[in-house]
């Protein structure tokens, strides 16, 4: 039976920063702490290297505990004690410098996520973190010995002992990547709660009978709202991406979490958009009154082509019911507002999301209130740190669920080396 002083289980962005972290922190206080994380797939950092169009978003400029759906006041200690700017010199020091894009993400000034990986898997090598590829665990189980050891981990290849275990198994989102949720069965057993889990940031999919295929690859601002029980639950303003199955982009990305959760309450739901945010039914009904008196000539489709994309043009004015080489200034009054409408408050047939395959984030996981946030140890098992997309807390989309791994990393590597290393001078 092997042993290790901390097994980390989930060799993805939480789990080798915690790796790192809790390395460099036993060094620090020159102590002998061995390190090992099991990993089940077969390559590491896969989630990385796919993230950001392979580019990976490590973070973001500006992150704020309401970029994260998760208990405010633990996320708000979380990220004050590792935030945005912590990343930046940590992955200046691990020799990725980062640069800012118009948005606000980070990315690698190389753009390749690869550099992520490869600078991770240097630095493990370099504080001698041992990492074992195709190690699924399937069990994890409390003891007490007179070494000290608590845990015994049960993997593919056998077994190990360890004073500490750091759970960062991920969601579901991505399987192909390794994740199937199958840490939340492990900290199941052992007494944690799993709040219900479903895709977040993941395109939804239209009713066929929606105009989004003739549209597919056309992208534009919009203002998308959701509501539930007739509430609004859900407002946002970016990028709508058109696609052959539905919609994607930023902005349904961000808001695929809101619409999920609410029908996942029973609750009907209803998404629209405006496809010229900023403007109002009223601001635009009095351009389209000023354009009939002084364009008479100008058709519907002209009009809407001058400000948004030609292919949408059309098709708008077809949902209207209308032609869109109709005169404006013909337009009858129930007309010109049945197309105001349809600007303003366009509906969206969402049918269901695009599934675990195409989801960048899991919401749902184990409660924060089940963690000590200055730690990320396990309020029932002591010596449990659990971190990452285990948790029940996912951002936005823009780097902020990759801040949520390094951050948790970080306190859950940090703590579990103090309780668990052994001093150099004995």
């Amino acid at each position: 039976m092997d042993r290790a002083d901390i097994a980390i289980i989930g060799g993805g962005a939480a789990g080798l920063a915690a790796a790192i972290f809790a390395a460099e922190a036993a060094a620090h206080r020159q102590s002998r702490v061995r390190v090992e994380v099991l990993e089940t797939a077969a390559r590491i950092g896969a989630k990385i290297l796919i993230s950001g169009g392979g580019r990976c978003n490590v973070t973001h400029a500006v992150v704020e505990p309401d970029d994260f759906s998760g208990a405010r006041p633990v996320v708000r200690n979380v990220l004050a004690a590792f935030g945005a700017q912590d990343t930046v010199r940590w992955f200046a020091s691990l020799g990725v410098p980062l640069k800012r894009e118009a948005t606000g993400k980070l990315f690698p000034v190389s753009d390749r996520a690869a550099t992520v990986v490869e600078a991770l898997l240097r630095r493990c090598h370099q504080l001698d973190v041992a990492i074992r590829l195709r190690h699924r665990v399937h069990q994890l189980s409390v003891i007490d010995d007179e070494r000290r050891d608590r845990f015994v981990v049960e993997h593919a290849h056998g077994t190990l002992r360890a004073r500490s275990v750091i759970m960062a198994t991920g969601g579901r989102s991505l399987p192909r990547t390794g994740c199937d949720g199958s840490g939340w069965d492990i900290v199941r057993r052992l007494g944690h709660e799993v709040t219900d889990t479903f895709p977040a940031l993941v395109p939804l999919v239209l009713a066929r009978g929606m105009f989004h295929a003739e549209l597919s690859g056309v992208s534009h601002p919009v203002e998308l709202s959701i509501f539930a029980g007739g509430k609004l639950i859900d407002r946002r303003t970016g990028s709508l991406l058109w696609t052959h199955f539905g919609v994607s982009g930023p902005v349904v990305l961000d808001a695929s979490r809101h619409w999920n959760a609410a029908r996942r309450r029973g609750l009907q739901t209803v998404a629209r958009c405006n496809v010229l945010p900023g403007q109002t039914f009223d601001s635009i009904e009095r351009q389209l009154v000023e354009v009939a008196a002084t364009r008479p000539r100008v058709s519907i489709g002209r009009w809407l082509a001058e400000r948004l994309p030609a292919r949408l043009a059309g098709s708008l004015a077809r949902a209207a019911g209308i032609d869109s080489g109709f005169p404006i200034s013909q337009l009858a009054r129930q007309e010109r507002r049945t197309l105001v409408h349809t600007i303003t408050g366009l509906t969206l047939p969402i049918e269901r999301d695009r599934g675990w395959d195409y989801a960048e984030v899991t919401a749902g996981g184990v409660p924060l209130k089940e963690i000590d946030y200055r730690t990320m140890e396990s309020r029932k098992v002591p010596g449990l740190y659990l971190i990452g997309e285990m948790l029940d807390c996912d951002g936005r989309i823009g780097g902020f669920n990759f801040q949520w791994a390094w951050a948790t990393g970080y306190l859950a590597g940090g703590a579990a080396a103090g309780k668990s290393s052994t001093s150099l001078s004995t």
